[in-house]
């Protein structure tokens, strides 16, 4: 395993790490055993960092991680989100009592007497501009609650803006080949401040696996299905913004990434750790297996000159386009 640092936090953790939407609900059927398999497994090969988010399962994902990590908790970093329990538009969302209170209940699940990372869920870009929730987590971080603060964004913009205050440790971004938008200003910009960044559905949403075909049904209670079009949450947390037939039309296109290394999605996590400003990928996992693909890319040799290009190309001609929603 290699680890890289978190931005200017002093804190290093492995590059490839691992997000545990998908074992606490909304990605279809899961398994608390399974999942507490694949998160001892996942330690035992050196991944020392988690993300989670008090909305995942409504907690559930936050009480496995505090199931795995008994008796490791002074070697294993956990990151969570807050804000998407309440009104995401509504400043008083953001107040004080009740960012406290959130961050409590989170620290009570996760079984932890301080927060490594505590990120704010994607909220709405006017709070991000007010700037006033960012004076909350400085005092809970005072308070000894939390020991560093960042943002999980859905744009460009919103990466930008919450760069303008200093507390910031990290940022959240989608990024992969299907959305590489943030390469222009906002992965320089985040190194330049010494911020981390933490790259979520790096696979687009299994998209870059290139297992799915374009008759595949997702189960009713997989986002996949449920948010295609963004009727539940932002568009661009499901298959980055891409609807599914297109995004299985573009996965097919890209294919070749594969060629002479273990598998696609290994080819497409070593894309993007090959960006060296970004700090961790944090794809996410239902089992044990999932959990040794996506530690492949950590030999999956590298893209030369000319294949990045191509990939460049490839985005900018035939993907840029068919992206919905803010990015």
């Amino acid at each position: 395993m290699n680890y890289r640092e978190l931005g200017n936090t002093g804190i290093k953790i492995s590059e490839v790490s691992f997000g545990t939407w998908a074992i606490g609900g909304s990605w279809g059927k899961t398994s608390d055993e399974e999942a507490l398999k694949s998160l001892h497994y996942a330690m035992d090969q050196g991944v020392n960092f988690f993300d989670t988010a008090d909305v995942y399962g409504d907690g559930h994902s936050e009480e496995l991680l505090a199931k795995a990590t008994k008796g490791r908790e002074n070697e294993i970093y956990l990151a969570t989100k807050f804000c998407r329990q309440g009104d995401i538009f509504d400043p008083a969302n953001y107040s004080y009592e009740q960012v406290k209170s959130y961050c409590e209940a989170s620290l009570r699940r996760l079984n932890r007497d301080t927060i490594d990372l505590y990120q704010i869920h994607c909220p709405a870009t006017e709070i991000l501009k007010d700037g006033s929730v960012f004076q909350v987590l400085d005092r809970l971080k005072e308070e000894g609650k939390i020991r560093n603060y960042g943002v999980s964004v859905e744009t460009v913009e919103e990466g930008l803006i919450s760069l303008q205050y200093p507390g910031v440790k990290s940022l959240q971004i989608i990024f992969n080949m299907f959305r590489q938008k943030p390469l222009e200003t906002l992965i320089p910009q985040a190194h330049q401040n010494g911020v981390g960044l933490l790259v979520r559905l790096p696979l687009a949403s299994g998209l870059l696996t290139g297992k799915f075909d374009s008759s595949h049904v997702f189960e009713e209670d997989d986002h996949r299905r449920f948010n295609e079009n963004g009727e539940a949450f932002n568009v661009g947390e499901t298959f980055a913004g891409l609807g599914f037939r297109k995004g299985v039309e573009l996965a097919e296109q890209l294919k070749w990434i594969a060629e002479d290394r273990n598998s696609m999605a290994s080819a497409a996590l070593r894309w993007i750790l090959d960006q060296k400003e970004i700090t961790a990928v944090i794809p996410g996992f239902k089992n044990q297996q999932q959990v040794q693909d996506n530690l492949s890319a950590l030999e999956t040799k590298s893209f030369s000159a000319d294949e990045l290009k191509k990939i460049e190309s490839f985005y900018k001609e035939s993907v840029e386009g068919a992206i919905r929603g803010p990015y």
